[in-house]
């Protein structure tokens, strides 16, 4: 039986195939074709939000987008939707070759959305097929949070990481998985570290590329050189670039409008992000491709979910302990590792997370990419989970606190 469910009969999962009405994508392109944008920026940067040029760039790339290309690359992944708490969720289910490879749940954030995940399916299901070890092989479900791509749109408040990390619990045990790892970054590392803290005996090992956890004011005291950077960091992102997240925090109807009803106005909101939290350096790859954000574009909106996904600030700002105290009162158990990527405008020191990740195993500093690993640097990404699950299943536990 599953830990969180009433003790009924479990729902059961059934195949979810995509298809968006021919109208809905004429519709998209006649809106496209009629927009009308603000006069440039009077400043010569981005210290205004995304720059004029850099928007025309954008819609210029979504005119030429082939939805129905993106339609059938999600299709060609076993696509599923589930009634879990009331609500349809829809999550690829990719099962390995390898029968006993190892359960694992990938969560996406904002404004990303299961694409994020599109390039390491491969290579974390099938290593032998990529060069890789079968040892490596993971068996892989990747839900889309509520509200976001083809999962339901909540029509009553509550749907909170808290809830969202029940709801996973409980559709890992219809898919039969008792024991999986978890692994997520922006508001998936939130999901999957709340996950590890309410089911410790079913999450077996945990992987974050945003590890939730908060300088205390003595930290400020007393920083080494990679402490003061990384507050430093933090500091500037809160006070210049975290204005986004208190409007959907505290109105997320009222930029919701926007969102739903202007190809630009969405494209601006979300695109901003995708520039400002990646690696754009060309050396190291440029960040997010145009490609890849008009495909996330054209899931937000044909899926119509703008309001909705922007309301998940506003649930977990509610939900969330507020506060590095806060934080540490909600330990996490589970055996852990974090891959740390330079541009994530979140950075975290080792000491911080050690105070609430207490079995903490493996930290590890990369020297490219941003806060969409899966977009930007999915080769590291794969590296990267593969090497944390090799300790976390090679190490014995830690000794409990």
């Amino acid at each position: 039986m599953n830990q969180f469910s009433d003790g009924g009969p479990l729902p059961k999962p059934v195949p979810f195939p995509v298809r968006v009405p021919e109208a809905e994508l004429a519709d998209l392109r006649e809106r496209l074709d009629r927009m009308r944008l603000p006069e440039a920026e009077t400043v010569p940067d981005d210290s205004q939000g995304i720059r004029l040029w850099q928007l025309a760039t954008l819609l210029e790339s979504w005119r030429d987008h082939d939805w129905r290309a993106t339609e059938s690359r999600i299709n060609a992944i076993p696509h599923y939707r589930i009634f879990l708490d009331g609500l349809g969720i829809a999550f690829w289910h990719v099962r390995s070759p390898v029968p006993d490879a190892r359960p694992l749940l990938l969560t996406h954030g904002w404004p990303g959305s299961v694409l994020e995940f599109e390039s390491v399916l491969g290579p974390l299901s099938d290593p032998v097929a990529h060069g890789g070890s079968a040892q490596d092989a993971f068996h892989l479900v990747v839900p889309a949070l509520p509200g976001f791509g083809f999962s339901e749109r909540p029509s009553e408040p509550g749907w909170h990481p808290g809830r969202t990390a029940r709801a996973w619990a409980e559709l890992m045990t219809v898919l039969g998985y008792h024991h999986f790892g978890a692994h997520g970054g922006d508001w998936g590392a939130c999901v999957s570290t709340e996950l590890a803290r309410i089911a410790p005996d079913r999450v077996t090992g945990l992987h974050l590329t945003m590890p939730l956890a908060s300088p205390l004011p003595q930290d400020r005291l007393t920083p080494g050189p990679a402490e003061l950077d990384a507050l430093t960091k933090r500091d500037h992102h809160l006070a210049e670039g975290y204005g986004f997240a208190q409007a959907m925090g505290t109105q997320p109807q009222t930029i919701g409008y926007s969102l739903l009803d202007s190809p630009a106005g969405l494209a601006a909101w979300l695109g901003e992000k995708f520039e400002a939290y990646a690696d754009t350096r060309p050396a190291v790859g440029g960040g997010v491709s145009l490609a890849q954000q008009v495909d996330h574009l054209a899931l937000y909106w044909l899926t119509g979910t703008g309001a909705s996904s922007a309301r998940w600030y506003w649930e977990a700002m509610r939900w969330v302990p507020r506060g590095a105290e806060a934080e540490n009162d909600q330990p996490v158990l589970a055996p852990t590792a974090c891959s740390m990527f330079p541009a994530d405008p979140w950075p975290t020191a080792r000491r911080w997370a050690e105070r609430r990740y207490l079995d903490l195993r493996r930290w590890r500093e990369l020297d490219r990419g941003g806060h969409f690993p899966g977009l930007e640097q999915p080769r590291t990404l794969v590296s990267e989970i593969r090497a944390a699950f090799r300790v976390l299943r090679d190490e014995p536990a830690a000794a409990p606190v």
